[in-house]
């Protein structure tokens, strides 16, 4: 019913925090930026799969007919029983989500991580020979 609504929300704290980090990023002119990809940009994965996620989610509630043009915009919200309904459902299979999508993230950052220092220490080993 409301499940998008988690990770929706994540995706604007996220979105906001990589405007920020960009721009701090942008004011300190890393050095190691050719080789290390900047946690905005990280940051940016991130985003576009939560907005993605929760841009096809809400897709189909609208077309199940669960979220309408008019207030209170969820059909669940207008009936208690069904408001406690769609709580537990953000609650379970939002959070859900939004932890998943979270974790796969995290994970790219690590093999991303990782592939850059094994790519300096290749360089370096490269530079050392020549």
């Amino acid at each position: 019913m409301a499940c998008f609504i988690v990770p929706a929300t994540e995706a604007i704290v996220t979105t906001v925090a990589q405007k920020v980090i960009k721009k701090k990023e942008r004011n300190e002119n890393n050095k190691n930026s050719d080789i290390k990809i900047r946690f905005s940009e990280k940051l940016k994965w991130l985003n576009g799969m939560l907005w993605g996620g929760s841009g096809l989610l809400a897709f189909e509630h609208i077309w199940h007919g669960e979220v309408t043009p008019f207030f209170p915009f969820l059909t669940a919200a207008s009936d208690p029983a069904d408001r406690a309904e769609m709580l537990h459902e953000m609650a379970t299979s939002g959070s859900a989500m939004a932890i998943l999508v979270t974790a796969v993230w995290a994970g790219a950052v690590l093999v991303s991580n990782k592939l850059a220092s094994s790519r300096k220490t290749e360089e370096k080993k490269a530079g050392a020979t020549i």
